[in-house]
């Protein structure tokens, strides 16, 4: 068995991965959370629906887990430019991040200001909950990919 070159275990790549991979578990923890309920909340009614969002205040804060992540993929992708076997998962992984960014700007977002984060309760609320669940049906499957490439990534150093 080969051992890894030198290069490739720095103290640095060690808490690129370590920072990359646990803020990406802690974005995963919460996307997993919205698509495992996905099913049940699409089968409630209109005011146990904005009942039920009421639970997500204050998730905003995890913008700076997902700040984390960017981080930590953008030191793994540095640091080991020049480690395709590394790299490209690492590229992989941030790919998975910026889908999962893109659909939550693009469906998710809007959603919660056309509701005023769900407290408002618009004509479209069924058109609205339908994109905001699905959205995130849709980021977990990024963050999920992010998390597969960059564990890939880990284990090709």
């Amino acid at each position: 068995m080969s051992t890894a070159p030198a290069e490739n275990r720095t103290a640095a790549s060690d808490w690129a991965f370590f920072v990359a991979l646990m803020a990406t578990a802690f974005a995963m923890a919460g996307a997993l959370a919205h698509a495992l309920e996905l099913p049940n909340k699409m089968a409630l009614g209109r005011d146990a629906y904005f009942t039920v969002q009421k639970i997500y205040s204050g998730w905003n804060q995890l913008a700076y887990v997902l700040a984390l992540e960017l981080i930590g993929m953008l030191a793994v992708i540095y640091l080991h430019r020049r480690q395709r076997r590394v790299w490209i998962p690492a590229l992989a992984a941030l790919a998975g991040l910026v889908a999962a960014q893109i659909l939550f700007w693009t469906y998710t977002f809007p959603a919660n200001r056309a509701t005023g984060n769900w407290v408002l309760q618009p004509q479209n609320w069924e058109v609205l909950r339908r994109e905001w669940e699905y959205s995130h049906f849709a980021g977990a499957l990024c963050q999920t990919w992010a998390m597969g490439a960059l564990v890939i990534a880990a284990l090709r150093r």
